[in-house]
């Protein structure tokens, strides 16, 4: 029974993987593409490391398993982020069908920041 739970999580984690590694070649632009890969990434690894903890059963091993998830849950998203903010900052362009841009007209790329709006209440 473990092996069939062990073989779920281990499938379950490569699939996910796959799709992030379809979604790199299949979406429109950069800000997509690295969420696709954060998103479908972290979860993959996270699930065949939980198959290996099912697996094994041992205290070592689940615990450097868990420290890897949670340190890869932790970096992902904080590094698709910079990428993302880079992209913004160099031009990159914004997929046609995009609805929504936060930071149009509110980013400074002389500076490499938001422009404060004096108009806001500072809390």
């Amino acid at each position: 029974m473990i092996d069939l739970i062990t073989l779920f999580f281990l499938f379950s984690g490569s699939l996910l993987i796959l799709i992030a590694g379809i979604g790199i070649l299949r979406m429109p632009d950069v800000f997509m593409r690295a969420s696709a890969v954060t998103k479908a990434g972290t979860v993959g690894v996270g699930l065949i490391l939980t198959g290996f903890i099912i697996y094994y059963l041992d205290f070592e091993l689940s615990a450097r398993s868990l420290a890897i998830v949670l340190f890869i849950a932790i970096t992902s998203p904080v590094g698709a982020h910079m990428i993302g903010r880079a992209a913004y900052i160099m031009g990159d362009k914004l997929w046609e069908a995009t609805v929504r841009d936060d930071l149009k007209g509110k980013f400074d790329p002389e500076k490499h920041e938001i422009k404060s709006n004096e108009n806001e209440d500072q809390s």
